[in-house]
């Protein structure tokens, strides 16, 4: 079918401390960002007893893409049942029923900690396309980031659908908009510095993330509707895993 959240088996993200503002080498998982640079003597004390303060990262990204129409046109494609999709890629999608799949996104280190987040996932099936949810989270990894699974809330929708307009064109346009939110509590190490400081690197960290996995998942998507309009009705998942 169509839809996938892909990854690869090791990215790792680091935060230089001279690079806040102009983050660079967006081709590879390498994030030139960070906070800790202080100059000071922090002029505060964070106790145990503190109430935890919460991050909140967003991020939104869309994607299109021109695809040629074959023998069976896109709209045909985009309104397959969700029990036909293809998962893309097996080795980081597993099908849990006819709507619902399991997605290992890209693991990648985060500071010293290393983060695989697992989601599942439910497709709903829409006119000219389908609307990807998230249904839960939960985050693989260093021990502390194990610990965070209860401690944290995340939302995400992913909406695919092409160019209902077009539909007797040669060449269409598909589109993947993607909307992300993670509400954290701040980890108990983490509390010396400023929330905004640390909502700043995440979001910029899911940014990252979302440049990456789009277009991979497009180019998935394009090659899955070319084999199905060829005649592939095996539904055969053409991804490696690979970023």
């Amino acid at each position: 079918m169509k839809m996938a959240l892909n990854c690869s088996s090791s990215t790792c993200i680091t935060f230089p401390y001279n690079k806040i503002r102009n983050p660079t080498n967006t081709s590879s998982l390498t994030l030139k960002t960070g906070f800790f640079h202080l100059t000071q003597k922090s002029p505060f004390r964070v106790s145990a007893a503190t109430s935890p303060a919460k991050a909140r990262f967003v991020a939104s990204r869309k994607e299109s893409v021109r695809v040629r129409q074959l023998q069976r046109p896109l709209i045909e494609y985009m309104s397959l049942p969700a029990s036909q999709y293809s998962v893309l890629d097996a080795e980081r999608i597993e099908r849990v029923d006819d709507n619902t799949f399991r997605c290992y996104v890209y693991r990648f280190k985060f500071f010293a900690f290393e983060i695989c987040p697992v989601l599942l996932v439910r497709v709903e099936e829409q006119p000219n396309g389908c609307c990807i949810k998230l249904l839960s989270c939960k985050l693989e990894g260093s021990p502390i980031v194990v610990a965070q699974n209860d401690k944290f809330d995340a939302s995400m929708i992913n909406r695919i659908s092409c160019d209902s307009n077009s539909r007797n064109s040669e060449v269409q346009q598909l589109t993947s908009d993607a909307f992300i939110e993670v509400s954290i509590e701040v980890p108990f190490a983490f509390r010396a510095f400023p929330v905004e400081a640390i909502e700043s690197s995440g979001t910029q960290v899911l940014d990252q993330i979302l440049k990456l996995m789009l277009p991979r998942f497009m180019s998935q998507l394009v090659k899955d509707y070319q084999a199905w309009a060829t005649g592939d009705t095996s539904r055969q998942p053409l991804g490696t895993g690979e970023i």
